[in-house]
């Protein structure tokens, strides 16, 4: 997905420069010229980064900073002030600007003021996926594994694991019909770069089938692939 910036210049000229400029960057630019109707955009439509100018038409710069931050906290803003202009610059950061430029900027500082606000748009995201893995409980068929609050149910009765048969299953689970070698599950689940440790995955993968398999020694969940490893099957829950 193409990381979107929202331009907010009512000079047009200026605003030509930074659209051209950008599109270098390889994101999609949108502009607006009027205050009120940017902060609309700015409140209805995703952006990487905002970038204000103080001085528009109906509604500051300033204020839609405000705004937006009320309304967005982790919106990326840059302002946009003059150059003797050291009031709007400083109170452009206390309302919640993340970044700002002074007129006229060269064009190299611009691109590179954008791209730190794109590095960390992206950790942000990456963050924000993160954490909404987890705070979504993995299901596959009866098995229910809750990351967030480390609990496993089948058929809906809990499961008690140790925290590395949890990590083991939630492993397996989030790959389901993938394969694993034992020095893949010991480097994933347990850390380890070095062979030697390899029973230590098959103790605990018998463990975990013992809690979790109608029969063990016949498993239908937690599988061996001779000759390779293990793998998690979902037709098998």
């Amino acid at each position: 997905m193409t990381d979107k910036i929202l331009i907010v210049e009512d000079d047009q000229d200026i605003a030509n420069l930074m659209r051209v400029n950008l599109l270098e960057l390889g994101v999609e630019i949108e502009h607006q010229t009027d205050g009120k109707v940017a902060l609309e955009c700015a409140l209805s439509d995703e952006f990487a980064i905002v970038i204000l100018d103080v001085m528009l038409p109906s509604m500051s710069g300033l204020d839609i900073c405000r705004k937006v931050r009320d309304a967005l906290p982790m919106q990326s803003i840059i302002m946009l002030t003059s150059k003797t202009s050291e009031t709007d610059r400083v109170l452009g950061l206390e309302l919640g600007a993340d970044d700002y430029m002074t007129k006229p900027f060269s064009v190299r500082e611009l691109q590179a003021r954008v791209r730190s606000q794109l590095r960390k748009y992206h950790v942000v995201q990456q963050t924000q996926t993160t954490q909404q893995q987890i705070d979504t409980p993995l299901k596959l068929g009866r098995l229910v594994i809750d990351q967030r609050n480390h609990q496993v149910f089948l058929s809906e009765e809990e499961l008690v694991l140790t925290a590395t048969e949890f990590e083991l299953l939630h492993h397996l689970a989030s790959h389901p019909g993938q394969v694993f070698s034992r020095s893949q599950l010991l480097e994933s689940v347990w850390g380890y770069h070095h062979s030697g440790y390899e029973h230590t995955v098959n103790s605990h993968i018998n463990r975990l089938r013992s809690k979790l398999e109608n029969d063990a020694t016949a498993p239908q969940i937690v599988q061996t692939v001779w000759g390779v490893g293990y793998k998690f099957n979902p037709q098998g829950v």
